[in-house]
């Protein structure tokens, strides 16, 4: 662990030894140029701070008075001239981050925010009364860490009848799919559970103590970072954790990681939402609407979105060159737009002459065949 008082002074330095949150169980972001993975979040143990890192006096934020280094790469935090110096802009101030220390009103306010901090990378804050902790958090004023499948609650509704495997709580939708599918093309053992809808299991207190977001897929790994338990929700974060976990279906080069990163935000804040927006006015309930604008303007933002496709995949087997998560995350909803939407003929699919000839290269591949039909529905 590097020192807390000796500041980073360059752009690598920064990425290579600052850490993101001290403490205990500190989360770092370690750049591994050398090995097959580029970018790895490990989780480890990190010094203590005992002292309170220097403070940059010529940098200080004047009252009334925008913070400098907007945006730069090495300052946190941000301000605006167009912003009345009020609380947000003395917090900006007070906790902004440089080359040399920490800028603020002096090293008090410096120490509180570090003693803050040193709380641990799960939870900056100690749980509230009545307010249940994040199953893998531990230390001072928080709940115990969870070692075995056991301790966590959903086990009580699924049962693991194999606890040393990764277990899948899921349903077989375009988001739960992806896991799947992910988890097939692998070969990891997984045991699946199915989380029906028909009978509101992801509104079960068992599942929200995985997934307060009571929305699925969810995992919950024995063997996570440190050899603990790890339970995580969202499929993006769960595609991400997986690739990561086993260095495959993610580039070697780092450019080429921030272009599959770049795709599957673009499933995840574009095509996933639009084109469920579309199966909700065409497919379910909104078909009844006598107004028909709402689904006029899905349909043409989900023409917009495969248009966005169809002139990346010109020239490519897949979106970002080698098959991986990016197409993963997407092909589920192009796949479920055409098929179960029934919305081919509504969008002009057959227009999008790209996209289709990779959908069914995706389709054709066995561990997505599987992956589809995975949990089994009852």
């Amino acid at each position: 662990a590097s020192s807390a008082s000796a500041a980073p002074s360059s752009r690598a330095s920064l990425a290579d030894t600052a850490p993101v949150v001290t403490g205990r169980w500190a989360v770092r972001l370690t750049w591994r140029s050398k090995s097959r993975s580029a970018t790895s979040l490990t989780q480890q143990p990190a010094e203590r701070i005992s002292t309170v890192p220097s403070v940059n006096t010529a940098s200080r934020c004047q009252p009334g008075k925008p913070s400098a280094a907007i945006h730069s790469a090495d300052s946190v935090g941000q301000s605006s001239s167009s912003q009345p110096a009020g609380r947000s802009q003395r917090m900006s101030c007070r906790y902004r981050l440089n080359r040399e220390g920490w800028a603020g009103p002096g090293a008090a306010g410096a120490a509180k925010v570090m003693r803050r901090f040193s709380r641990g990378a799960a939870a900056m804050t100690p749980c509230k009364p009545g307010r249940a902790c994040p199953p893998t958090v531990g230390g001072p004023g928080l709940d115990p860490p969870m070692k075995t499948l056991n301790d966590f609650p959903i086990t009580k509704k699924w049962p693991a009848r194999h606890p040393d495997r990764l277990q899948l709580y899921s349903l077989p939708t375009p988001n739960g799919v992806k896991v799947s599918i992910l988890l097939e093309e692998l070969g990891l053992p997984y045991e699946p559970h199915l989380v029906s809808f028909s009978t509101q299991d992801q509104l079960s207190p068992e599942f929200l103590s995985l997934n307060p977001n009571n929305k699925i897929p969810a995992i919950l790994d024995p063997d996570g970072p440190n050899g603990e338990p790890l339970a995580l929700f969202e499929s993006g974060a769960i595609l991400l954790y997986l690739a990561a976990k086993t260095d495959r279906f993610m580039p070697t080069d780092i450019a080429r990681r921030y272009e599959v990163l770049q795709w599957l935000m673009f499933q995840m804040g574009g095509v996933g939402p639009m084109f469920g927006q579309l199966g909700f006015f065409h497919k379910f309930a909104g078909k009844d609407f006598e107004d028909k604008r709402p689904r006029d303007r899905y349909v043409a933002e989900t023409r917009r979105l495969l248009q966005v496709l169809d002139g990346q995949l010109r020239g490519r087997d897949w979106l970002v060159d080698e098959y991986g998560i990016a197409d993963i995350a997407t092909f589920p909803w192009v796949n479920n737009l055409v098929g179960f939407y029934g919305a081919r003929e509504l969008v002009g699919f057959d227009e999008f002459t790209e996209v289709e000839r990779v959908l069914q290269a995706f389709l054709a591949r066995p561990a997505v065949q599987r992956g589809l039909n995975i949990p089994a529905r009852d």
